[in-house]
């Protein structure tokens, strides 16, 4: 069997590329076949829901979100695979005097992607953290992608003006580089950010394996930083300072196959209900929440 493995081709990727060319895939008896979903998470999961897909790594709060709204027949989380938070930077337009502070943005106008995206529910974590009145901002404006955002902190005519969005920090900086928008904050998902999860049909010889490979191509990755940094600077559109810059900021998991119930799965359904992006489990107890996540999750 070849199992299909859908991923973001961004610096995170590294490892499970390495996992590739490295040949721990083949050492451990399985084939896999690499594809690229620059659209992100909400696609990995339409692919997994359609078995287009067999394996998909994409970002926590996506999945958890499909999961509390019914997704558990299709795909179940697996393991971890980046253990450490995203860092989501808050920008405004360059040339803008206001908002100088991501304290500032108390009913302001927030841009995001789409609404239950990663930009809008991380507008909700900021909200919390800074213990903003409710509701948080006057509006969010549906800009579908990162030029858009930014040229709606610019004012530009094309796109509704905002006043301030986030995306993650290192898409973002050569853009502060730049001097097209400028940082005014960031913030933390209060969450592991990365997840692997696999369809129901992936029978479990297979996923262990999978499993098992991904650990040795982030060993590899671990003990040879400046080979993952040229590669991300070859590859992945990024400086080779900005990559070594980011290397500093993330940990990939430990052991792939565990997951931080209460964090994870608990403290994210915590946020999306907040957010309003999770309805369906409204009546749902944890413990049912956990049965549906019975792949690998810890409490």
């Amino acid at each position: 069997m070849v199992l299909k493995v859908g991923f973001i081709p961004e610096h995170f990727s590294t490892p499970l590329q390495f996992a590739k060319t490295k040949g721990y895939f083949a050492q451990n008896d399985i084939e896999c076949e690499l594809i690229e979903y620059p659209s992100g998470s909400g696609h990995l999961i339409q692919s997994l829901k359609s078995r287009e897909i067999d394996i998909a790594i994409g970002l926590t709060e996506a999945f958890v979100r499909g999961l509390c709204e019914g997704d558990h027949e299709s795909y179940q989380i697996a393991g971890t695979y980046v253990q450490s938070p995203l860092c989501w930077a808050v920008s405004t337009g360059a040339q803008r005097s206001d908002p100088t502070s991501e304290t500032q943005l108390q009913d302001a106008s927030i841009g995001v992607s789409r609404i239950g995206s990663g930009s809008y529910v991380m507008s909700f974590v900021l909200g919390l953290q800074h213990h903003f009145k409710s509701p948080f901002f006057k509006k969010f404006v549906v800009l579908d992608n990162f030029k858009n955002l930014r040229d709606s902190v610019n004012k530009k005519d094309n796109v509704e003006p905002s006043d301030a969005f986030m995306w993650e920090h290192f898409t973002s900086k050569k853009y502060y580089d730049n001097g097209e928008i400028k940082k005014i904050g960031e913030i933390y998902t209060p969450w592991s950010s990365w997840v692997i999860v696999s369809g129901k049909h992936v029978e479990q010889v297979p996923l262990s394996s999978f499993l098992k490979a991904v650990q040795q191509g982030i060993e590899y990755y671990n003990s040879h930083k400046d080979e993952a940094a040229k590669y991300i600077a070859d590859h992945l559109d990024y400086s080779y300072e900005d990559a070594k810059e980011w290397q500093k900021t993330v940990k990939f998991a430990d052991d792939v196959t565990k997951v931080d119930f209460e964090k994870d799965i608990l403290g994210t359904k915590s946020v999306l209900k907040t957010a309003g992006v999770v309805q369906k489990d409204a009546s749902e107890t944890d413990e049912q929440i956990l049965q549906k996540l019975h792949a690998g999750v810890i409490s």
